[in-house]
């Protein structure tokens, strides 16, 4: 078998099914991916800010608290009794 032979099988499923194959549409988003909900604060952010760190500490407990969540859904909820 020659290496033109080789995918030839294929590429010939694939031309006689190219028209009959409806495409991904662009303007519906998948359900699935959904950008994660982002902090919010009282004040608007500027760039001569006091609480900084504050903000910054709000953020990652918020990230930690997404993470626990995700890790939380392998585990069963606990049996009530």
């Amino acid at each position: 078998m020659t290496l033109k032979q080789l995918y030839q099988d294929i590429y010939q499923k694939f031309l006689e099914k190219k028209d009959a194959h409806q495409g991904y549409d662009f303007q519906h988003s998948p359900v699935g991916s959904a950008t994660p909900p982002a902090p919010t604060f009282a004040e608007k952010v500027k760039w001569w800010t006091l609480n900084r760190p504050s903000r910054l500490q709000k953020i990652r407990e918020n990230r930690d608290q997404q993470q626990q969540d995700i890790i939380n859904l392998k585990s069963p909820p606990p049996a009530k009794s």
